[in-house]
């Protein structure tokens, strides 16, 4: 996994890369998504925090499940949590 760069992440993200991690193991569509991290419930910005979250944690770090939604891959959890911890 990359190194991310914390003051690339903006809140949402970080709200998002939370709801990933607390649900690690699950998939979580846009509407669960959306209302948990506290967004707008635009498709557009989920989706757009969803290609920070993955430039900052490295390709293959979310894992889409077609028509279902996302969840984070397993091989990351450790990783993510050290990050939302160090902040």
């Amino acid at each position: 996994m990359p190194s991310p760069s914390l003051s690339a992440l903006t809140e949402a993200d970080l709200a998002v890369l939370r709801v990933l991690v607390a649900r690690s193991g699950r998939i979580t569509n846009r509407d669960d998504l959306n209302k948990l991290a506290g967004l707008s419930g635009s498709q557009r910005r989920c989706e757009a925090v969803l290609v920070n979250l993955r430039k900052a944690l490295g390709d293959g770090a979310i894992v889409t499940i077609r028509r279902r939604g996302w969840m984070l891959d397993n091989s990351v959890v450790a990783a993510a949590i050290a990050l939302i911890n160090s902040l």
